[in-house]
């Protein structure tokens, strides 16, 4: 465990647990052995962390999020209050169904809502943005807005987070000014990843 993390004092942490530095832990947290947090993140109150989680660094999971083994965040991901992540697609009380856990990835720089809902099994892409209160039922392609129950593309966000607007065949943000193209496979490229059209 590394010292140069903080946690609040209410906050159970595993002695085998591998905190990065500059990392804020606040109250009510219980984190597993074999979790790896990155550096500089910071976990809200009262999030539940199972053993084999991993989350890069520079990633912000707010108040009441519960991520169970099969959950990867990787760098600067933002999970939003009360948002929920399964890891058994049948499960039952009666029957154990540990070898059925599914992996959910969370790409980078990528946004999940308040109280939205991920099945697992699913790749939620490169700075997608998950709107409040979805459920996501199927893969999330970089940079695409999902809102809705089931989760449906609403649009296309840019790596700032602003919707991106649709001009001469180019996507592109009013905020920052990045633009996008989307190749034949339907997926967006350039802006930070892929560099400005």
């Amino acid at each position: 465990m590394n010292e140069a993390y903080r946690a609040d004092p209410t906050s159970i942490i595993d002695s085998d647990a591998q905190i990065g530095r500059g990392t804020r832990i606040w109250q009510f947290c219980n984190i597993m052995a074999d979790v790896i947090i990155g550096d500089n993140c910071n976990i809200g109150q009262n999030v539940f962390i199972e053993s084999g989680v991993q989350i890069g660094s520079h990633v912000k999971i707010k108040n009441n999020v519960a991520l169970y083994r099969g959950v990867i965040c990787e760098d600067d991901v933002f999970l939003g209050p009360n948002c929920v992540f399964t890891n058994v697609i049948n499960p039952r009380s009666f029957i154990e169904r540990k070898h059925e856990f599914k992996k959910t990835i969370i790409k980078k720089g990528a946004t999940i809502g308040a109280n939205a809902t991920i099945l697992c099994g699913n790749v939620i892409g490169r700075y997608a943005m998950v709107g409040a209160g979805t459920v996501v039922t199927h893969n999330v392609g970089a940079y695409q807005l999902v809102i809705g129950n089931p989760g449906r593309v609403a649009g296309y966000v840019c790596s700032c987070g602003n919707k991106l607007q649709e001009e001469s065949g180019l996507l592109h943000c009013l905020e920052c000014g990045k633009k996008y193209r989307q190749n034949i496979n339907g997926e967006l490229e350039g802006g930070e990843q892929d560099g400005i059209y």
